[in-house]
């Protein structure tokens, strides 16, 4: 017989089981003794996740009955504990030798030698392991495999609908408090909100889980699926416009996701086993979710996001369900993960924030949400666990928390945060065309951070001096195809035309590390973040390099090109990197194009420690140059800012840090050369006042920024600042921080 044929055969004898009026233990016995028989196994055990974290034996057959209840694994025990850690099966031909073996007596499980684990998942979720044993030392088939998973696919319904086993049995009642409660995260998309809880619960299981008719089922999913690549093209072509390019290039290439061929065969395959449309959506969504979270490649596990949002909503269409579209006033939406179609389709005239259990910064749906301006804050673990529908949510997307049902005293204090932002704001709009002058007339440059056209209002909005950092890889990753020319010119043409006569610096591409395209080959690297990337893959493999060289030339005829190049670690490689650049716009000269900058501008980034040292050689070669703090300290501490285990070693106002930010910025006025600093230090009040006391008089920053340190400036005497820290820098461990902010108090800053 067919492996598929078996697997089907089975599912249909384990639906006739649960038909049954046995009671619940009779059936689970009945339900491992089928498994068993049609795996051609001697034993075949189900263990349950409990509420204490181990894993409880509750049916067997061929092992010792009387362990049913008795073993409990504690958690990462033995090979069920293995199958708990990957969640993905563990296939061993003999168990006994394995290193993870553990051996419970009362099993009477010594004369099994062969292995087979599969987790009981559900959305995403553990409930349990399925396992078959042989008495043959042997690795079971891939189809036995995966016929296993499709039965712990089923498993996991039927142990999440209660039907076999009481959840409370499983886990403690769990009672939600009705105290407040605080969870740290991640921000995602800055600001702050307060509303109500809405649960976003997108998935739909259909009461049947086995297939009657399996080419009916397929015939369910080739409907739903049109139906969802027809939704996804309406809404691609309305709200995909109506927030701008980015939301419009995360749409397009999302469609293309909804077209891949292979997931819509897998489909069938699950369904052709004996499952139902639902429950293959279900199976697929598990493997790929497996698949996915397992692999390195940042790229694939944003994919995921993509993956789950297109299963949640062919779940919808199968079962003829449309999303909720009437949203209380004030609404959180509280999500494991969402994607970019879910989040256009709601009503944000109610939204007022997004947390995710999940989520990152990078995803297609954190792209969107800035684009709707709607604060977000992601990686909060155990949310769903705390939050009931209906539960006030504080999001405070500054600092990457969340209070929820927050005490009387915590919301009035957070109303208060909200009014004072109004104001604040309302303060900063004032002072948009105010320069930002110090007290002791220092002029200071306040410069826009940028990389989508959604940033380019931002330029009139907070009376930003220029764009002083305009992130060129964007239009490059959200797509699954290299961007064209004409596409890039047109938004380069479009950033200098917006920014009419204020500067705009353009940085080439910074690709690899945590960057990867889909349509570019790349190798996995052991640290990426010190690795091929940046100007590294620029000099080595040109051919982008020049492309994005080009459009830039274009984009810029008739007026100023300011270009600089990133993570430069040699005086060589800056010059080479120049060099390309100069022969891109010979190259073009000498073929009669017109269309071509008036002045050439190449400044380098000093992002790498090793730049430091070279800049006396460095800075005649350059037209100027800009310090990106973010690398630059996380280098020189050899410590990821993002990592919370060492980010306390990550501080940029400790002395030596201070001190190298202080030669570079005196290097650059021996040579007359302009500096800027952009990185999250230029943003923060504190780190931007010390950095104006080093002598730096271009930041460049978000456009949050931009107000709150114009108003600092304008309360700062630069000169009697930069007198203090020298005196503190004299001292042999001072605390800069702490030093600063006395000063901040006693000289009345707007901090």
């Amino acid at each position: 017989m067919k492996p598929q044929q078996n697997s089907k055969n089975m599912l249909q004898q384990i639906r006739a089981v649960m038909a049954g009026n046995a009671d619940a233990k009779d059936r689970l016995d009945k339900l491992v003794e089928v498994i068993a028989k049609n795996m051609q196994a001697k034993v075949c055990s189900i263990y349950l996740h409990q509420a204490d974290g181990f894993m409880e034996l509750w049916a067997t057959k061929g092992l010792a009955a009387s362990a049913v209840h008795q073993t409990r694994l504690a958690p990462g025990e033995g090979l069920v504990g293995e199958v708990v850690s990957s969640l993905s099966p563990l296939n061993v031909e003999n168990a006994s030798n394995h290193h993870l073996f553990s051996f419970h007596p009362e099993t009477d499980e010594i004369n099994f030698l062969s292995f087979l684990g599969v987790p009981v998942l559900r959305a995403g979720q553990l409930l349990g392991v399925l396992v078959v044993q042989d008495d043959k030392e042997r690795l079971f088939g891939a189809e036995t495999v995966e016929a296993l998973q499709n039965v712990a696919m089923v498993l996991a319904e039927i142990v999440a609908s209660g039907e076999l086993i009481s959840l409370e049995e499983l886990s403690e009642a769990e009672i939600h408090s009705t105290r407040s409660h605080t969870l740290h995260g991640t921000s995602i998309v800055e600001g702050l909100a307060m509303g109500v809880a809405v649960m976003f619960e997108p998935h739909m299981i259909g009461v049947s889980r086995i297939a009657e008719d399996p080419e009916h089922e397929i015939e369910r999913l080739e409907s739903a699926l049109d139906d969802l690549r027809k939704t996804l093209d309406r809404l691609f072509m309305g709200k995909g416009h109506a927030f701008g390019e980015p939301a419009r290039e995360v749409m397009n290439a999302y469609r293309m996701f909804a077209q891949d061929q292979s997931w819509f065969e897998r489909l069938c395959k699950a369904a052709k086993a004996g499952l139902t449309a639902e429950t293959a959506v279900e199976r697929v969504r598990g493997e790929y979710r497996q698949r996915f979270l397992a692999a390195r490649d940042p790229y694939l596990r944003e994919r995921l996001h993509d993956l789950e949002d297109l299963s949640n909503r062919l779940l919808r269409h199968l079962g003829g369900v449309a999303i909720a579209r009437d949203l209380p006033e004030n609404t959180i939406l509280v999500a494991r993960n969402i994607g970019p179609a879910e989040l256009l389709e709601l009503d944000r005239s109610r939204l007022r924030g997004l947390v995710l259990e999940e989520g990152s910064r990078t995803s297609h749906a954190a792209i969107v949400a800035a684009a709707m301006r709607l604060p977000v804050v992601g990686h909060l673990l155990g949310l769903q666990a705390n939050v009931l529908g209906g539960d006030t949510i504080l999001v405070d997307g500054e600092n990457g928390q969340i209070s929820i049902r927050p005490a009387v005293e915590t919301e009035n204090s957070f109303i208060e945060r909200l009014r004072v932002r109004r104001q604040r704001r309302a303060t900063f709009a004032k002072l948009k065309n105010s320069p930002a002058i110090s007290i002791d007339n220092q002029r200071v440059q306040l410069l826009l951070n940028a990389g989508l056209g959604i940033d380019l209002p931002h330029l009139e909005e907070t009376g930003a001096d220029g764009i002083g950092l305009f992130r060129t890889e964007f239009q490059f990753m959200l797509a699954d195809h290299l961007p064209k020319q004409a596409q890039l010119i047109k938004l380069y043409a479009e950033v200098l035309t917006t920014a009419g006569d204020k500067p705009v610096v353009f940085r080439t591409l910074d690709l690899g590390g945590d960057k990867v395209l889909p349509y570019v080959s790349h190798a996995q690297e052991a640290n990426p973040a010190l690795g091929w990337r940046a100007i590294r893959m620029a000099i080595d493999r040109p051919g982008m390099f020049r492309y994005q060289l080009r459009a830039l030339i274009h984009a810029s005829a008739g007026r100023t090109l300011r270009i600089m190049f990133p993570l430069v670690s040699t005086v060589a490689e800056f010059l080479q990197a120049r060099k390309l650049l100069e022969q891109e716009l010979a190259r073009l000269t000498r073929f009669g194009h017109t269309d071509l900058p008036v002045k050439l501008e190449v400044g380098c980034m000093i992002e790498t420690p090793a730049l430091v040292w070279q800049l006396e050689r460095l800075l005649p070669k350059t037209d100027f140059i800009s310090v990106g703090a973010n690398d630059l300290i996380q280098y020189f501490f050899a410590a990821d800012r993002e990592n919370i285990r060492v980010s306390d070693r990550y501080d940029p106002l400790h002395p030596s840090a201070v001190s190298m930010l202080g030669q570079i910025v005196q290097a650059a006025a021996t040579h007359n050369i302009p500096i800027s600093l952009c990185g999250e230090m230029a943003a923060q009040r504190t780190d931007a006042a010390i950095l104006l006391a080093l002598g730096y008089r271009q930041l460049s920053v978000p456009a949050s920024a931009i107000g709150p340190l114009k108003q600092l400036i304008l309360s700062l005497d630069i000169a009697d600042l930069s007198k203090s820290l020298a005196k503190w820098m004299a001292e042999s461990n001072p605390d800069i921080r702490k030093r600063m902010r006395q000063f901040a108090k006693n000289a009345n800053l707007a901090m």
